[in-house]
């Protein structure tokens, strides 16, 4: 389930008495339909931002509701209907990638209801790809592909894994380890030319340096060359950071705006403190009183290592720092 909260929405006085019981258990938010947003509007203005809906009522009304709106299994949020006996917990959309049957395992243990799981790899008790890349933080390249992983491993066919990391505990049957060449999917941060289903840990926070003024167009151009030049999937990003001197930049605020990426800053001391090998610029140390700006706050807002060290050019300094990160072979609820 994605990070948006959840909303819930109830067609009856009935309903909305279950919506506020399990929003309040789930922290999410409950609303009765027409109070005043009517089904359509509410749907609307909530799908694109939540990361999940539950409507408590019939399924049929909410996927009517839903229809128009749905783009892809990457995009969609979480949606699941519970009747308003509190009987069933139904999944009907992103039931892995979105969260959704973990959603309706989870309202099912709120309310005493039956968690209607539908989707063929936990019917079959097989390994779902999809919900395990959630799982493990990460983004999904290619997710047609989902299909062709998970359709091997429900005919009884071995799929094959090549990952940048290593995996605790035992890989789930049917999921071999391999080399990049000849995998069927792959665990990596880095560009690679295979068309083959890549999952990619969100992981990477991107530092940023920046001469006044600097254009939103600059640090998209700079992003694209370092990007380049790591061979690192822009969907590993999951921050920036910079020295607090440009926590109102417009080009850099626009900049994270537009790619959803949060902004954290810091003073010169603290970015002064971080430990580690970096490339020293005295110019940088006169305007900021600190000698690197990317590569320092980039360690400091990861909390962990550089990948990528300073990529200058335009007046824009960029660096790559990787969070701590341990993937391991859960993909259910234990």
């Amino acid at each position: 389930m994605s990070a948006g909260p959840i909303e819930l929405l109830a067609f009856t006085d009935k309903g909305q008495r279950l919506a506020e019981t399990l929003a309040g258990a789930l922290g999410g938010q409950a609303a009765r339909c027409g109070c005043p947003l009517s089904l359509s509007q509410w749907t609307a203005e909530h799908f694109p931002r939540a990361g999940a809906l539950v409507f408590v009522g019939a399924a049929g009304i909410a996927v009517r509701a839903i229809a128009p709106l749905v783009k892809s299994k990457t995009q969609d949020p979480a949606v699941v209907v519970v009747d308003e006996g509190a009987h069933w917990a139904v999944p009907v959309l992103s039931g892995h990638l979105g969260g959704a049957n973990d959603l309706a395992r989870r309202i099912a243990g709120i309310c005493g209801a039956q968690a209607v799981i539908t989707t063929a790899t936990d019917v079959n008790g097989v390994f779902a790809v999809d919900e395990w890349a959630r799982r493990q933080n990460c983004a999904v390249l290619r997710p047609e592909q989902i299909k062709r992983v998970s359709g091997g491993l429900l005919a009884g066919k071995p799929v094959g894994l090549h990952t940048d990391f290593p995996i605790a505990g035992n890989p789930p049957a049917g999921v071999t380890f391999c080399e990049s060449k000849n995998c069927d999917f792959r665990l990596s941060l880095r560009s690679r030319g295979r068309e083959v289903l890549q999952l990619v840990p969100r992981i990477a926070v991107l530092g940023v340096g920046c001469r006044k003024g600097s254009s939103r167009q600059a640090l998209e151009e700079a992003l694209e060359r370092l990007l380049a030049k790591a061979s690192v999937c822009p969907q590993a990003i999951c921050a920036v950071a910079s020295i607090d001197l440009k926590k109102e930049e417009p080009g850099l605020l626009s900049f994270c705006e537009t790619h959803g990426w949060p902004l954290h800053t810091y003073p010169a001391s603290a970015l002064a403190a971080v430990q580690g090998n970096f490339t020293s610029s005295a110019f940088v140390q006169k305007i900021t009183g600190v000698d690197n700006v990317c590569e320092r706050s980039a360690v400091l807002a990861s909390g962990g290592t550089l990948y990528s060290k300073k990529n200058a050019g335009n007046g824009v300094t960029m660096a790559l720092a990787l969070q701590p990160y341990a993937p391991d072979w859960r993909w259910q609820d234990e």
